[in-house]
């Protein structure tokens, strides 16, 4: 049995995926996360998988009538005190997690992609490079070429991404703060906004702004960017927007989220521990729609109501 995948990960920069000096994403904490003690994260070199299922919730052009095969893996690399997988993101206790065993993984998702699904999605990747490399190696050698979805937090390595580019087919990046400090105290994500742009510019030069579809209208490659608008961060919303009509262009593909809902871990914060308001959103849309974009996706501010995962179950989306 494989207990980590340090063979098998692949990069012109391997040092950034070697395990027992982790430096997988910005935080470069140099964990040995093959004999301890752990870092940021709190996984060692095992294939921490908390679920592998089918979703519809995603992008239209994303999910399909069918859905998308997703991979979660546990932790993550930001610490979002509203996260809404917050079962699943914190770092787990000792001995959780799906085990080390990646041929199991492996299975799942191929008895997904035989029942007609076209995509596998990496959730939360960004701190379990080497796994996610090694799971897209064992596919192939099985015979297996999905349409690869990098579903991030954008809070990634420039030089990681780059790396990327002949294996990932649709970047799926959220980026969430135009504000370093609000990234810190939401997220406890030192410089933020700078590794998340940089990240996305390179996602940028390799897709564009168009996103490529088959002739039943699912996603083949392009970039989506998401950003969730928080209540009482409206600014940063704007700004998250100014950013991408400036910097990329007002032809790239958004997906504004109202989806927002407070959970147990919030309950506390003025302005986290509430919905978002009908005049919060109205005023984002109203700069989504001055800043001039015309592709992607709106949801509907009652949208809170209908994406609230429970990890405990088997198929988390669908209870």
């Amino acid at each position: 049995m494989d207990k980590h995948p340090q063979k098998r990960a692949t990069s012109s920069r391997p040092d950034l995926l070697n395990l027992a000096d982790c430096r997988c994403c910005p935080r470069a904490c140099g964990a040995n996360r093959i004999a301890g003690p752990l870092g940021t994260c709190g996984l060692d070199a095992g294939y921490h998988v908390s679920s592998v299922c089918v979703h519809r919730g995603e992008e239209p052009v994303i999910s399909g009538p069918r859905g998308i095969c997703n991979v979660f893996f546990k932790s993550c690399n930001l610490h979002c005190v509203y996260c809404q997988n917050y079962q699943i993101s914190r770092p787990p206790s000792e001995g959780e997690g799906r085990g080390d065993n990646p041929e199991t993984i492996v299975d799942e998702i191929t008895a997904i992609l035989d029942r007609g699904i076209k995509s596998v999605g990496f959730v939360s990747p960004s701190h379990c490079l080497p796994q996610m490399l090694d799971l897209i190696e064992r596919l192939r050698q099985r015979g297996r070429r999905p349409r690869y979805v990098f579903n991030t937090n954008a809070y990634d390595r420039v030089e990681i991404i780059r790396d990327l580019e002949p294996l990932i087919d649709i970047y799926l990046p959220d980026l969430k703060y135009m504000d370093d400090e609000l990234g810190r105290a939401l997220s406890d994500a030192p410089h933020y906004p700078r590794f998340a742009t940089a990240a996305i510019r390179e996602m940028f030069r390799q897709k564009g702004a168009e996103v490529a579809v088959d002739d039943d209208g699912d996603a083949v490659s392009g970039l989506i960017i998401r950003h969730l608008v928080l209540p009482g961060q409206i600014e940063n919303s704007k700004a998250v927007l100014s950013w991408i009509a400036r910097e990329l262009s007002p032809s790239v593909h958004v997906s504004l989220m109202a989806q927002y809902h407070p959970t147990p871990e919030v309950r506390d914060y003025p302005t986290l521990g509430g919905c978002l308001t009908r005049a919060e959103y109205d005023e984002v849309l109203e700069e989504f729609e001055r800043l001039g974009f015309h592709r992607g996706w709106v949801q509907e501010l009652e949208s809170a109501r209908h994406y609230r995962p429970d990890f405990e179950l088997d198929h988390p989306f669908e209870p």
